[in-house]
């Protein structure tokens, strides 16, 4: 038979699944000076920080 999970596991999952929930996936548009084509850069940013992110080049 399976182990049940302790009630304090599940409090540390739902404590960690709502920090999660304060980053936020950044996907920008870079164009290639050397041929023209666009690329795509992926980042994990603070939901605080994303137009900072988004401002800066």
């Amino acid at each position: 038979m399976a182990k049940a999970a302790s009630k304090n596991s599940k409090i540390k999952d739902l404590k960690a699944s709502a920090e999660a929930k304060n980053w936020t996936k950044v996907i920008r548009a870079v164009r290639s000076p050397k041929t023209g084509a666009y690329t795509f850069k992926e980042q994990i940013v603070h939901k605080d920080k994303v137009q900072a992110h988004l401002a800066g080049k």
